[in-house]
């Protein structure tokens, strides 16, 4: 399975792959002005029952309808995940990027006919927009596969130099895959120089006596150092390491590291002082009262268009389970700061489905589940009663899932820094929700905690929008319900 690979951009403390996504953008943009060309072409060409002068004056107001087209489709490919830090382009092409593409797309289609209903202005004649589908189709594919032959060639990979060679390097590798080269990197050699174990590929191993740092960093275009060597309290080449920032080689602790290349904190590998010296992890009034009106309008606006969905699910839950029985599930769940409140869901399971009043991890196949429940789990309805919650002020649209205080009670215990998490308000959306599936156990939960920290760590509005938008691929797609 070959992995399509974009380079690593940092906005506000946000890790995004973005040379893609520009070449995509471009794509888009030109594929109006080719179709608006063609077709005015082909209208005069055939006297088709289009008048010249249609095509035309479309063609007058087309910088800002390719403008609008071009941020729609790519507001749409992010939606379904198309700029993830792991993107595939499997064996089984036709099930696998054709079909995120074409849906992106039929997605973004849909979004433009809507839009030109409200501003007529962006309305995009329909021979244009049908043969413009077409362009950005075959533009974005071959793209695509472009990127794909590019990246094997190892063009756009950075090169890594890893100071150390035993188990903290190991662990570094294992965690990325393998002895494998990473998805956006390529690690070019380890060296070695307080006589650790070797745990690494001895082929790309070095020894500080045999080797200038600084020459070698030079010599083979070396892009960032990683510092993963066992301890820190030994000596290790800070003078040589210096030379090389002052340079301009990025210097990267592995947790750092890994931080921007999987989008979590690597709790494994994390020192105990690392949160306290790195950037984020910070709270303040500002971001606070941001957060708090984003929420809000965001919110009442999903509110006011989901409104008919929430009363028909409300409809369904009372016909198939008796409509003298409960519509609205209310469970206990741990908060900001660790304080509790009462979250609103629509009933998915059956009633008295923790009988004997003991707390029990949601399971595959589980049948306390009712027949309307799987279809709401699966599409995130039975969700929608929190948007009460965020208005409420105990949630937000964004943040890690709030538990169970059984279950955080029980985590805590077992997992290092679980508290953590509650130092943000709990989301109807996540992060983790987006890179790690359903997890009931507590090795689930422990590695979901390291992207719930992730988002601790970098949160701001427009990784609250970019999670936003990805958790439509979700519900679209069905993934990771249960």
């Amino acid at each position: 399975m070959s992995e399509v690979v974009v380079a690593t951009v940092r906005i506000f403390n946000n890790y995004l792959r973005v040379p893609l996504a520009i070449f995509e953008l471009f794509i888009f943009a030109v594929s109006i002005y080719a179709a608006t060309y063609i077709a005015s072409w082909v209208s005069l060409d055939l006297s088709a029952d289009i008048p010249e002068i249609q095509v035309i004056s479309s063609a007058s107001n087309l910088s800002i309808i390719s403008i609008c087209y071009s941020i729609i489709m790519m507001l749409s490919m992010v939606a379904l995940g198309h700029y993830k830090s792991h993107q595939y382009l499997p064996t089984g092409i036709l099930t696998g990027t054709l079909l995120r593409v074409f849906v992106s797309l039929l997605l973004g289609s849909i979004i433009c006919i809507l839009l030109a209903i409200i501003f007529p202005q962006l309305n995009i004649e329909r021979r244009v927009h049908s043969i413009a589908l077409v362009f950005s189709f075959l533009g974005v594919m071959f793209i695509r596969l472009l990127f794909l032959q590019t990246i094997e060639t190892t063009v756009l990979k950075r090169n890594i130099l890893v100071i150390g060679a035993g188990s903290r390097a190991s662990k570094l590798i294992h965690e990325t895959g393998g002895p494998q080269d990473g998805i956006n990197y390529k690690i070019v050699a380890y060296l070695d120089f307080q006589h650790e174990e070797i745990e690494v590929p001895r082929s790309k191993v070095l020894f500080l006596d045999e080797v200038d740092i600084c020459e070698y960093v030079t010599t083979h275009r070396i892009d960032e150092i990683i510092l993963a060597i066992e301890d820190r309290r030994k000596t290790y080449p800070a003078e040589e390491l210096l030379k090389c920032k002052f340079s301009g080689v990025r210097i990267s602790d592995p947790v750092s590291f890994l931080e921007h290349e999987q989008g979590k904190v690597n709790l494994e590998m994390m020192h105990g002082d690392w949160m306290i010296y790195c950037d984020g992890f910070n709270r303040n009034d500002l971001k606070s009262l941001l957060a708090r009106t984003f929420d809000v309008i965001a919110s009442t606006l999903i509110l006011f268009i989901m409104l008919p969905v929430m009363a028909l699910a409300a409809f369904i839950v009372s016909a198939e389970s008796g409509f003298g029985q409960p519509i609205f599930y209310r469970q206990t769940r741990v908060g900001l700061d660790g304080k509790e409140f009462t979250l609103l869901k629509f009933r998915s399971m059956k009633v008295n489905a923790e009988g004997d009043g003991k707390a029990i991890w949601a399971r595959e196949n589980d049948n306390r589940i009712t027949f309307a429940g799987h279809f709401m789990r699966k599409t995130r309805i039975d969700e929608l009663p929190q948007i009460l919650n965020i208005l409420r002020g105990d949630m937000r649209l964004v943040g890690p899932r709030p538990e169970r205080p059984e279950f955080v009670r029980e985590l805590e215990k077992t997992i290092p820094h679980y508290k953590k998490r509650h130092s943000v308000k709990p989301g109807l959306a996540g992060w983790a929700q987006l890179k790690y599936p359903y997890g009931a156990t507590v090795e689930d939960a422990y590695e979901k905690l390291q992207y719930d920290l992730y988002y601790v760590k970098n949160n701001n509005i427009l990784l609250d929008f970019i999670i936003l938008l990805q958790t439509i691929e979700i519900v679209i797609m069905g993934s990771g319900a249960r």
